[in-house]
């Protein structure tokens, strides 16, 4: 019997993008599971609230700075959470930003970024922890992707990264399925996080007036919040999901694909 097989054995989760909206809910949540939790953004600094609210909440958690767009930085990232919480078994790639603008007023710039943040550091997250999944016999790897996968005006970059994590998804539930590793995406729809508000701005709108906007179109007839996102994930992190793999679960309160 693995390790990770015993019922009282504490996993180590990473969540990347961890310091504010749903990275933060999500590593809260995973923390009230029981796993020991890797709170991970660009700045250390600024993840600091995050690892006090759980420590704070009888759990444990580790602030970790990383580009994960930068393959020596999410080297010596991985090395650490290994060193100081043990070896992870559990991986959010949540890490991600816009730069969003109508096609031809879009520079290469505004795409790189995009892809670099999305599609790049999931990537190489997922390449550096997945050798501590195998060893293990366990592991599970959640990405979040978004309704844009299937399309939004003014987010060629963002929509095309979304869906390539779609895609990315899928083959890495068909290349480590043999080794006890699930892989499944979240696509969540519209969410109030700073992300949104920062969003509302852009657009020169007040956040309630966008977010009563966006409810008028959402079947449950609201928003959604961190919260959400985090349960979708808690459950695809758990033993009981073992079953479930290479899916795209979308949490946008209706049907979307």
């Amino acid at each position: 019997m693995s390790p990770s097989s015993h019922p009282g054995h504490r996993r180590i989760a990473i969540v990347t993008g961890a310091a504010q909206g749903i990275g933060a809910a999500v590593a809260q949540r995973l923390a009230a599971d029981g796993h020991a939790v890797a709170v991970l953004d660009l700045d250390e600094d600024t993840c600091q609230n995050v690892v006090d609210t759980i420590t704070r909440a009888g759990g444990t958690a580790l602030a970790v700075g990383a580009d994960v767009s930068n393959g020596t930085a999410v080297e010596r990232a991985v090395d650490k959470i290994a060193a100081k919480l043990g070896a992870p078994t559990v991986l959010v790639n949540n890490a991600g930003v816009t730069r969003d603008n109508l096609l031809f007023k879009m520079t290469a710039a505004e795409w790189d970024t995009v892809m670099n943040v999305h599609l790049r550091g999931s990537f190489l997250m997922t390449r550096e922890v997945q050798g501590h999944m195998t060893e293990a016999g366990f592991g599970r790897i959640i990405n979040l992707s978004s309704v844009s996968a299937l399309g939004n005006r003014g987010q060629a970059n963002y929509a095309a990264a979304k869906a390539g994590l779609q895609g990315f998804t899928k083959t890495v539930a068909l290349e480590l399925g043999k080794f006890g590793i699930t892989a499944n995406a979240v696509a969540p729809g519209f969410i109030e996080t700073e992300m949104t508000a920062a969003t509302a701005a852009r657009m020169g709108m007040k956040f309630h007036e966008l977010k009563t906007r966006a409810a008028a179109d959402i079947p449950v007839a609201r928003v959604g919040v961190p919260d959400d996102i985090a349960h979708a994930v808690s459950f695809l992190a758990s033993e009981g999901a073992g079953f479930v793999s290479g899916q795209i679960l979308y949490v946008a309160g209706g049907p979307k694909a």
